[in-house]
């Protein structure tokens, strides 16, 4: 149970800093760049992931995010049951950031170009948006499951670089689709946006998906007994 609330709190940490850096800093006075800009925004998601590592990361592992939840599955370290509690919490996490968001949103004045910090595309990028968030989830899970592996991880430094990794995905992918690779992120905020961003949020859930089961499919191939006696044979 208590896995399951640090992957709430997590999440919805991660959507209220994130998200909120685009909603109030990021786009002020109408005009992208105007606030703390593209920089600033990826910053903030990947300091949200970095704080809470170190926070819950001993409790849950800090997935915050189903991609790495379903990756984490995919390459044997947890069970479907797990598994599926922590999606279940980090979804609702979303929304409860997602609502503390449009709440403050709702109940001040307020002139930016989001409200709700969610993701999209243009008309006519829609595989332009599937193969940039199936990329760049790809690399972000594959980062996750490197830098936490038991044997050859980055130890207390793997929240770090996870975060590290997040800001440089964001830099690149937001100009494209706000940056997902992160289904219960974009779904929060589609539910208090409605409209196309509700018709768009399966780009944001079945993509991400995507990315998360190819990097496992490449990180079992990295780990497997094969590649294992390869590397065996050129220490000696």
């Amino acid at each position: 149970m208590k896995k399951y609330l640090a992957e709430l709190i997590g999440t919805m940490v991660l959507v209220l800093m994130g998200c909120g850096s685009a909603i109030f800093a990021g786009n002020s006075a109408d005009i992208v760049g105007a606030g703390v800009g593209t920089l600033g925004v990826a910053l903030a998601f990947g300091l949200a992931v970095v704080g809470m590592a170190y926070t819950i990361g001993g409790i849950s592992g800090c997935h915050i995010n189903p991609a790495i939840t379903l990756g984490v599955f995919l390459s044997g370290r947890m069970d479907g049951k797990e598994a599926s509690g922590y999606m279940i919490s980090q979804f609702i996490g979303a929304i409860i950031g997602s609502a503390i968001l449009y709440i403050l949103v709702s109940t001040g004045s307020y002139a930016g170009i989001t409200t709700t910090g969610s993701n999209g595309f243009a008309d006519g990028h829609l595989m332009h948006a599937i193969i940039a968030e199936i990329v760049f989830t790809f690399v972000f899970v594959l980062v996750v499951l490197g830098t936490t592996d038991s044997k050859t991880g980055a130890g207390n430094f793997a929240g770090l670089a996870i975060g590290l990794t997040l800001v440089l995905v964001h830099i690149v992918c937001i100009p494209i689709t706000g940056t997902s690779v992160n289904p219960a992120r974009s779904f929060g905020p589609a539910i208090f946006q409605g409209g196309e961003a509700l018709s768009q949020l399966w780009v944001f859930i079945v993509a991400p998906f995507i990315g998360a089961a190819l990097s496992a499919g490449v990180w079992k191939i990295f780990t497997s007994e094969e590649v294992s006696k390869v590397k065996v044979q050129k220490a000696i």
